[in-house]
């Protein structure tokens, strides 16, 4: 009986930028997941178009994971410190057009991952902590996916 080897997981990069609308919701989320999980061996960072406080909602649903994105401080493309990533994942379409923009002069991957705005739904609390947990679920799916 012949074992196959197991194939080599992928690499993983060095830098990883996330980029929503406001870097109010999903990117600081999505930063939080991955610092979490890789937050030792890849320098992560998050932006947004514009940029506007933390979210109180998103702050909740990540302390239910034990998550604290509760300093987090939102900026935006223009006042980033670091500009050398080697992967920018954008959660918003605006996002999508300010992460292609960067390829003109940062040699980087851009990946598309549009991510629902949790932000529109109305209703009671409960209603609108869902929207944001099903977001949170499923940044968490995905950055667990890419980032083995």
């Amino acid at each position: 009986m012949t074992v196959e080897p197991t194939p080599p997981l992928p690499a993983l990069p060095a830098a990883v930028l996330f980029s929503c609308t406001s870097n109010s919701i999903r990117s600081p989320m999505a930063e939080g997941i991955l610092k979490h999980l890789h937050g030792g061996n890849i320098y992560v960072d998050s932006v947004g178009v514009r940029s506007l406080e933390v979210d109180g909602f998103a702050v909740e649903v990540m302390n239910e994971l034990g998550i604290d994105i509760s300093d987090h401080k939102a900026k935006t493309f223009d006042n980033l410190e670091d500009s050398s990533f080697d992967l920018v994942i954008s959660l918003s379409p605006h996002a999508q057009h300010k992460a292609v923009e960067l390829t003109r002069y940062m040699s980087c991957e851009v990946e598309f991952w549009h991510t629902f705005d949790p932000s529109v739904i109305d209703g009671s609390r409960e209603v609108r902590l869902d929207a944001y947990r099903q977001v949170r679920d499923e940044l968490f799916a995905r950055i667990k996916a890419r980032f083995p």
